[in-house]
């Protein structure tokens, strides 16, 4: 298995519009396990992200597909930065 967590900063405000764009963009990806998408609870303006997938060219081939596509350019103004990111082998637990 192949894992990411990551930070992400949305421009001040915009955090619950950049969540319900992630969330409209994450259908029907082939290999992905688990994806979930967390609001920072100390920082108004971050989300986390992590996500769980069969291998990593799962992970890299969703990227290509229309759905994410339209999330990236749909949410791309909403979007200050990225905090830190971290790249996990997960093992089991409970959801995957």
């Amino acid at each position: 298995m192949y894992g990411l967590i990551g930070k992400m900063n949305a421009t001040p405000g915009q955090r619950d519009a950049l969540i319900a764009i992630l969330l409209d963009g994450i259908h029907d990806m082939p290999g992905c396990l688990s994806y979930v998408i967390a609001k920072d609870p100390t920082d108004e303006n971050a989300i986390w992200i992590t996500e769980v997938w069969e291998n990593e060219e799962s992970h890299k081939a969703s990227l290509s597909l229309p759905s994410v596509q339209n999330a990236i350019s749909r949410g791309r103004s909403l979007i200050a930065g990225f905090g830190e990111r971290f790249e996990t082998k997960p093992v089991g637990g409970h959801g995957i």
